[in-house]
């Protein structure tokens, strides 16, 4: 469904270039058509500038205070808000708009696979450049697409559950490795309060706002409602999710977060008492499963869940 969303969404981008070249030429006097376009196009990269320049001043207005160690200069604060832009219209533009999952066989003595799982408005097109990592790595793994868009947290438990048991199957392993962006993370947690801990060694959050996030007021759905903050404390639905969790369930988390995210504000909502909790700068919220820094991260906790699970006579990923 959000495949066939976006491409709309892009054709009604391509119209609007058009129209406004149209409209320089006739209007403004823009005799050259290359010029004409590449104006259009100058003034629909800028609106979509100005939306994730928004996204950032509302979050740094409703946020937590960034650690001294995290603080970003002029030259930092440009890379943050140009790489957010950069993942912002790869994602939407493209990786979304055509969502498959690079394959990669789960040999014997590989260890455990993948099951990845997209946040609020997204598709498992979302995770093109970690797939592409986890295939190099030869790490099976597959993607669940959460669908209605703005349905109940709950209702994408079984679709995750089926997920899970379709990738066991495939794969031959008695349990998987979650990793989840944004309200993915929830989503992994609500199932793990519905099916238990004995399918999953792992769960890997990115960017979840575990506390929830004052700008999904804003938006729209009952998940987006379940992930709001309301006058400043995370939403009943959420202080339920952390009330029904142990410390064992908390100690198979792993939350990686930026405390420069501009969806989740504040920034320290990510932070899951009880979990193992690592901080990033510098990283928007979109970019958050593009960026270097954190796909490095990640690939060090998927590997080293799976060498644990591995007989000592098993080969180990490079």
């Amino acid at each position: 469904m959000i495949a066939r969303i976006l491409k709309w969404l892009m054709l009604l981008q391509v119209l609007a270039v058009l129209g406004f070249a149209y409209l320089a030429m006739q209007a403004w006097g823009v005799a050259s058509l290359a010029m004409a376009l590449l104006l259009a196009a100058a003034m629909l990269l800028a609106v979509r500038a100005l939306i994730v320049a928004r996204n950032f001043q509302q979050s740094r207005r409703l946020g937590s205070p960034v650690p001294a160690q995290y603080q970003l200069g002029a030259v930092g604060a440009a890379r943050l808000f140009f790489g957010e832009l950069r993942a912002t219209l790869r994602s939407s533009s493209w990786d979304m708009l055509h969502p498959r999952l690079h394959a990669a066989d789960n040999i014997a003595g590989q260890g455990l696979p993948v099951l990845l799982v997209h946040g609020y408005v997204c598709n498992r097109g979302y995770w093109a450049q970690l797939s592409r990592q986890l295939a190099r790595a030869g790490i099976a793994h597959d993607g669940v697409d959460l669908e209605p868009i703005g349905a109940d947290i709950e209702d994408f438990v079984p679709q995750v559950e089926q997920a899970i048991g379709a990738l066991c199957v495939r794969t031959g392993s008695a349990q998987v490795i979650l990793v989840a962006h944004s309200m993915g993370g929830l989503v992994a947690r609500a199932w793990l309060r519905h099916y238990g801990a004995a399918r999953v060694a792992r769960i890997v959050t990115i960017g979840t706002p575990h506390h929830g996030t004052a700008l999904a007021n804003l938006a729209a759905g009952a998940n987006a409602r379940q992930m709001s903050r309301i006058d400043g404390a995370p939403s009943a639905w959420l202080a339920q999710l952390a009330a029904s969790e142990t410390p064992e369930t908390r100690a198979l988390i792993t939350s990686m977060y930026s405390h420069h995210d501009n969806i989740v504000a504040p920034q320290a909502s990510a932070q899951l008492p009880g979990a193992r909790n690592l901080a990033f700068g510098g990283i928007g919220h979109v970019a958050l499963a593009s960026d270097a820094r954190v796909l490095r991260r990640l690939l060090a906790e998927i590997t080293i869940k799976n060498e644990v699970t591995q007989p000592p006579s098993a080969p180990h990923f490079a």
